[in-house]
């Protein structure tokens, strides 16, 4: 006797459907289509949570540059002698004072130039 299990069958549609609901089309309406809509959705989720590493870290080394360059130095420079002063701040924390508080900023240029010998 062969067992059609129409109960799990229709919740496990259920779920994917509900998942792709906001969906384009009969990409949130056919089960096969939102079946692999969500799938693909799962896969650019999981790409993007490793992509926005390193895409917040470019913009904190963007905004640390222009407020370096703003004082007189180089991004690599600032950070060369921020290394050689042995001042470990990473790099959020100094686009956030780029940012929001240019003169604490000035500061660690300030103690970068006298490491550099500027």
């Amino acid at each position: 006797m062969r067992v059609k299990n129409a109960v799990n069958a229709k919740k496990k549609k259920k779920k994917f459907l509900k998942f792709v609901k906001g969906f384009r089309g009969a990409l949130s309406r056919r089960y096969t289509l939102a079946k692999q809509s969500y799938y693909r959705a799962l896969k650019f989720a999981f790409d993007g949570r490793k992509n926005k590493k390193s895409n917040f870290r470019k913009l904190w080394i963007t905004r640390i540059n222009i407020a370096a360059r703003n004082e007189g130095l180089k991004y690599n420079e600032l950070i060369h002698g921020l290394k050689l002063a042995n001042v470990s701040i990473n790099r959020k924390m100094l686009a956030e004072l780029a940012v929001n508080d240019p003169e604490s900023f000035k500061e660690y240029v300030k103690i970068a130039k006298t490491a550099l010998g500027k």
